[in-house]
């Protein structure tokens, strides 16, 4: 039946990515959301930081007890729920702020439509922080697959097909570092490719930071779904004047797939110390932690 669906819809074509939805939900998919409840550090001169893809946080307490035991200043994390009911209809990014006492920005990915009843479920990227929040904002990328959108003749509810509204994104978060801009992309990259579409992000991204000043320090990180050909995203990486966490080595982030997950930083700052830490639990991806110390 599945395959039927699947048939139909290739025929039938795709409904637009954000088809007849209410102009205040679409606009929640074009802004990014802040909550601030501490008062921010900008003196800091070097910190800890981690991306982690945290699997919709659905095991949050196991999540929130590892980060709490293994502390940073600055963590990026992906697929993290909003309102969904896999994962107890929690705001998972504004629980974790608060149970680490951090600052959120968050921004919405998709709209998971398998929730057909009650208030609309969410997932995306949150950036939690002890850094000052200048400012916040979504790119949405180009370059997108068209396996996340819904079709006419596909029930929602179908799990294994996963239809979404909306499309993969990079968080941007612009932090004081040091007494200086830090430009943050919390980014997670398209699963359904061998690699061209997950480049092509990859590209905007660096687009992207083209209009902030040269020499401006920057960090790209997250689950940059690099399972095919990790070496390319490294050196496509490195070409351009970025160092990663782990060095040149190529380390397995994920359980059952390999070099998933990326640290990368450019600009008048170092990484240091980076390592994945396989023995936190709570995802089937592993965190990577890093020290960042201002040049």
């Amino acid at each position: 039946m599945v395959l039927l669906w699947l048939l139909a819809a290739l025929l039938l074509g795709n409904v637009s990515a954000f088809q007849a939805r209410p102009a205040d939900l679409k606009s929640q998919f074009e802004t990014a959301r802040e909550l601030k409840t501490i008062s921010p550090r900008g003196d800091l001169k070097s910190i800890r930081l981690v991306t982690w893809n945290i699997e919709r946080g659905e095991q949050l307490s196991i999540i929130s007890s590892e980060l709490q035991r293994n502390s940073a200043d600055l963590f990026l994390l992906q697929e993290v729920d909003w309102n969904a009911n896999r994962s107890g209809q929690i705001d998972v990014g504004a629980a974790l702020a608060e149970r680490l006492r951090m600052n959120l920005s968050y921004a919405i990915e998709f709209e998971e439509l398998g929730q057909e009843h009650g208030r609309p479920a969410f997932i995306g990227q949150a950036t939690l922080t002890r850094m000052p929040i200048q400012n916040s904002r979504v790119l949405r990328f180009q370059a997108q697959s068209n396996w996340w959108k819904p079709h006419s003749w596909i029930p929602s509810s179908v799990p294994i097909l996963q239809r979404r509204l909306g499309s993969r994104i990079a968080l941007v978060t612009e932090l004081e570092f040091a007494g200086r801009l830090l430009v943050v992309y919390n980014a997670h990259l398209e699963s359904r490719s061998m690699g061209r579409v997950q480049s092509e992000q990859l590209d905007e991204i660096l687009a992207d930071l083209k209009k902030y000043p040269p020499n401006t320090p920057a960090i790209i990180a997250g689950d940059m779904n690099s399972k095919y050909f990790p070496s390319v995203f490294l050196k496509q990486l490195q070409q351009e004047g970025f160092q990663s966490a782990t060095g040149d080595r190529i380390e397995r982030t994920h359980a059952i797939a390999m070099a998933l997950d990326w640290i990368f930083a450019r600009g008048p700052v170092k990484l240091e110390a980076g390592k994945v830490r396989r023995d936190l639990k709570g995802s089937d991806h592993y965190p990577i932690y890093a020290e960042l110390v201002a040049q």
